[in-house]
């Protein structure tokens, strides 16, 4: 069960990195609104986007992610694997959650971001590094904490409802 759970979170990171590769597939414009208020603004001044645009991208990101990511989980961890309990729901979500977490800060933001030019977005150069130090520590620390909490509410969703 395990190993399956650990395959899952795989595949919620997999998800991920094609929702930000689909994101930034006509340019790191695309994606603007993960980025710093600074750098919104400096796109905004070049003429490559709008806050209209920077907002409706936002809003389609996080309307697509949070359905999607809820809704892969708990297909996985109840459709799937059969969890019962708020324990076998909850851990399941945690490490589900928490893998893709380690892939989103690893792999996206630490590798793909900050090692490599796709998300360059030309005439924000000197803006780099464009996750900072303390973003860093903020998506870390969600990571971690926020997890938890998500996993929590979903499994006590989840018992009440099959309850």
């Amino acid at each position: 069960m395990l190993l399956q759970v650990i395959l899952e979170g795989l595949g919620l990171g997999v998800l991920l990195v094609l929702i930000c590769a689909a994101g930034i597939r006509k340019g790191a414009v695309g994606m603007v609104h993960l980025y710093s208020l600074e750098v919104q603004e400096r796109c905004i001044t070049l003429g490559l986007t709008t806050h209209e645009k920077i907002k409706r991208n936002s809003l389609l990101f996080k309307a697509v992610c949070v359905s999607g990511y809820i809704a892969y989980v708990l297909v996985c961890v109840y459709g799937i694997n059969g969890a019962r309990s708020f324990a076998a729901g909850f851990w399941q979500l945690l490490v589900i959650l928490s893998i893709m977490n380690l892939m989103d800060r690893l792999l996206v933001d630490g590798y793909w971001v900050g090692h490599t030019n796709a998300w360059t977005i030309l005439g924000t150069e000197n803006l780099k590094p464009y996750i900072t130090a303390r973003d860093k520590q903020k998506k870390w620390l969600f990571g971690t904490v926020g997890m938890a909490v998500i996993a929590m509410v979903l499994a006590a969703m989840m018992t009440a409802f099959i309850h």
